[in-house]
């Protein structure tokens, strides 16, 4: 489901959270993990909370207010699907920092007395010391609200800041506003960003746990092997002609029988993990259990006796006789092996290399965390001198690494545009709060950026948009410290950063949807340079409500400038002049209000002719394939920022679009044997898009050289996917060469189809 939608249809049924709450249930009561165990069990109780709220009527699903009594600015605490719990994320008991600072204060240690205290001259003092050192964290949004009422204070803005406190004054007993201590002020993220902290990185080393299968491996090779070998020289010396047993044993055998028998039972209590020489049927548990009724003075039955013999030459057999050549040689690799230090052990060692770093921030340079074993610290720890760090280790470690976004693509630490989309808030919140001259309220708005980054979308019907943050009461307060930022002629300018960020986005990841948190982002940006560029979300199939809002007209017409008379136009059998003719008609009042909320009727009529016929009943599938044309005729955002942004990605436009065909490849090798292809096969078609987007950028002898190529592609990848590909292979040939689609998507008699994702009955690729 889409949790960033801003078009919502339908009756929103109670079988979804039902339905969280049964798979929450039975994961808290079935999973072998303890700690998965009771986040499910939370999970469960937010989810009857869901319920409970939902039943009494104190929710309101689908709305921008969704909790009864709470205006949209308040943060509300959101499940998956975008399920407001009737709660405020800012809300519940009092927190450990609200109960020391009413301490420290002398108030009850309570909201509204901290509030209240905050309005005192030693309160202020308080959050102007707060200002002054950046010594603060911005949890939820909320909690700036009373530092941004002090800035206003001390600058002399006192109506606004009245005006704050009145708006604030009722929930004051409810949510916390006063911000959290932080032991220093948080770096500026316009250059550097981080995907965890190292407080992260140490909580993950912290979790990770001995392996146990690696451990006994450790312990046979260290512990019982040599025992083996001990136990099977024993045996050895009452052998003759190689059977053992044929000399008599004496009382010095006898002896040192009782002596390795007694160092088994200290061995076995000391190192409990293997099991086989307790096994009565494995080679080390025969030759221990018939030493043991032989230093008993119990004579071996013949059975017993057999299998002794059986498996002392069997050993023999196996490794040769102990110290041979041959068994030294294997008792020394073995010896080796077990003598490497464990994951464990580095990750302790990785542990105090970090404890010397700030816990809340990223870090800079990880190449002296990832040395190998020092000298010093081997002397400290145990572990031999020059041991590597392994990459299950290192990654945890680089996954905090502190660098330009780009440079965290580039070393893998950013491995999708999803995780891009985590991060991007990081950048977007320091760049936008330049627009703020005062250095001190620069920091609390880009604190309270990033905290309002984590609100978490809700579900939206009739066409309601998502809060943003300028709607939060203590952002309009301080709106008029806002100057213009200019978009170009500053290199930290928002439109350079919608550039670069652009860029990377589409060079970086190829073939890949946009998603709506980065579709959000860029638009954050775009307002605050004033470009106008419309960037559209990714609609929900199964809540869409069968119209559009006027972005998404305005985001065809820019692609009809830039792809008017090109082989994109031509495959999709798009008109874009008469796209152009609808947004010249279809402005001011020729717009219309659909739930309050305007939209583009022609736009969405156009969608759904291309869609095909409309079918008898609502269905996901047919929602899907009106929202894939959308997606078709504004490019899903590609041209407005080719156009209005001016991306130009650095690999070239006939590169991208054979790394797009290579996405397109790996998605239909996953059709094969999938009982549920539509998704991957509605990806492929994503990518497909992305490809010709591309392709059509090309100059025409570079665009042919390109889908010259795409069948050798094809070919490199299992046999099926060239089987599979092959209708949209012909087509795409077919248009290149001026050929045209029939009305259906189809040509040649079937052999070409027009490549789309959704389908009302049955895809061709299945």
């Amino acid at each position: 489901m889409n949790d960033n939608a801003e078009q919502q249809p339908l009756i929103v049924a109670r079988s979804y959270p039902e339905n969280r709450l049964a798979k929450a249930f039975v994961t808290a009561l079935t999973h072998e993990d303890a700690g998965i165990r009771h986040r499910a069990e939370v999970r469960g109780q937010r989810w009857r909370e869901v319920l409970a709220a939902m039943a009494a009527g104190r929710l309101s699903v689908g709305s921008r207010t969704p909790v009864v009594g709470l205006p949209p600015w308040v943060t509300p605490e959101v499940m998956r699907g975008g399920f407001a719990t009737g709660t405020a994320s800012a809300g519940g008991p009092l927190q450990n920092h609200e109960t020391e600072a009413a301490r420290g204060f002398g108030v009850p240690a309570e909201r509204r007395a901290l509030f209240a205290y905050c309005l005192t001259e030693p309160g202020l003092a308080w959050l102007w010391d707060r200002l002054d050192s950046s010594s603060y964290e911005i949890g939820v949004p909320e909690e700036a609200a009373l530092l941004t009422m002090a800035w206003l204070v001390r600058h002399g803005r006192t109506s606004a800041a009245l005006g704050l406190v009145a708006e604030l004054e009722p929930f004051a007993d409810r949510l916390r506003f006063l911000p959290r201590p932080a032991g220093g002020p948080t770096p500026d993220a316009t250059e550097a960003v981080h995907r965890h902290t190292v407080s992260d990185a140490v909580d993950t080393l912290i979790r990770r746990r001995p392996n146990a299968a690696v451990e006994t491996q450790r312990e046979a090779l260290a512990v019982w092997q040599p025992f083996g070998d001990e136990l099977l020289v024993h045996w050895l010396r009452t052998a003759r002609g190689g059977h053992v047993l044929e000399l008599a044993p004496d009382a010095g055998w006898l002896a040192k029988g009782e002596v390795l028998l007694s160092r088994y039972r200290l061995l076995a209590a000391e190192h409990p993990r293997c099991a086989k020489h307790r096994n009565p049927k494995e080679n080390v548990g025969i030759l221990r259990g018939a030493l043991e009724e032989v230093v008993a003075g119990r004579p071996l039955e013949a059975r017993r006796l057999g299998l002794l013999r059986h498996a002392v030459q069997s050993m023999v057999r196996r490794r040769g006789l102990p110290g041979s050549a041959a068994h030294m040689a294997l008792r020394r690799c073995q010896a080796e092996q077990a003598a490497l230090p464990s994951h464990h052990a580095l990750a302790q060692l990785m542990l105090r290399r970090l404890a010397v770093l700030p816990l809340e921030t990223g870090i800079t340079h990880v190449a002296p965390l990832l040395g190998p074993v020092s000298k010093e610290e081997s002397r400290e720890t145990g572990l031999p001198a020059g041991a590597v760090v392994p990459a299950t280790i290192s990654g945890v470690v680089e996954s905090s690494l502190s660098a330009p976004l780009s440079t965290l693509v580039e070393r893998g630490v950013v491995p999708s545009a999803e995780v891009m989309a985590e991060l991007v808030p990081q950048l977007v919140a320091a760049t936008t709060a330049h627009a703020y001259g005062d250095e001190t309220l620069r920091g609390v708005m880009a604190a309270n950026y990033r905290a309002f980054r984590n609100r978490r979308s809700l579900l939206l019907l009739n066409l309601e948009r998502q809060v943003r943050v300028e709607e939060l009461p203590w952002v309009r307060a301080v709106s008029g410290q806002r100057s213009a930022l200019p978009g170009t002629s500053d290199g930290e300018g928002p439109l350079s950063v919608l550039r670069q960020l652009g860029e990377l986005a589409v060079q970086a990841f190829p073939g890949t949807l946009l998603p709506n948190p980065l579709v959000r982002e860029f638009g954050a940006l775009d307002r605050q340079c004033d470009l106008g560029a419309p960037f559209v979300e990714e609609l929900a199939a199964d809540i869409f409500m069968g119209t559009f809002s006027p972005k998404f007209l305005k985001a065809a017409r820019i692609a009809g400038d830039l792809l008017s008379g090109t082989l994109y136009e031509r495959y999709y059998g798009i008109d874009y002049a008469a796209i152009r003719n609808l947004a010249i008609v279809e402005t001011g009042e020729s717009l219309t209000r659909s739930y309050g909320a305007r939209t583009s009727p022609g736009f969405a009529r156009l969608c759904a002719e291309r869609a095909g016929p409309p079918s008898r009943s609502w269905s996901v599938a047919a929602n899907g394939a009106v929202i894939e044309q959308g997606q078709i005729l504004t490019t899903h955002n590609l041209a407005t920022l080719v156009n209005r942004v001016g991306i130009a990605p650095r690999p070239g436009w006939a590169d991208l679009a054979r790394r797009c065909f290579v996405t397109v490849c790996r998605r239909a090798a996953r059709v094969h044997h999938n009982p549920r292809p539509l998704g991957t096969i509605k990806d492929a078609a994503y990518a497909w898009r992305q490809m010709m987007f591309h392709l059509s950028l090309c100059p025409p002898q570079e665009q042919r050289r390109v889908i010259a190529g795409l069948n050798d592609e094809a070919a490199r990848h299992a046999t099926h996917v060239a089987t599979r590909l092959a209708p949209a292979l012909t087509g795409l040939a077919l248009v290149a060469e001026g050929g045209i689609f029939d009305d259906d998507g189809t040509a040649d008699t079937g052999r070409a189809q027009r490549f789309t994702g959704w389908s009302t009955d049955g895809h061709w690729m299945q």
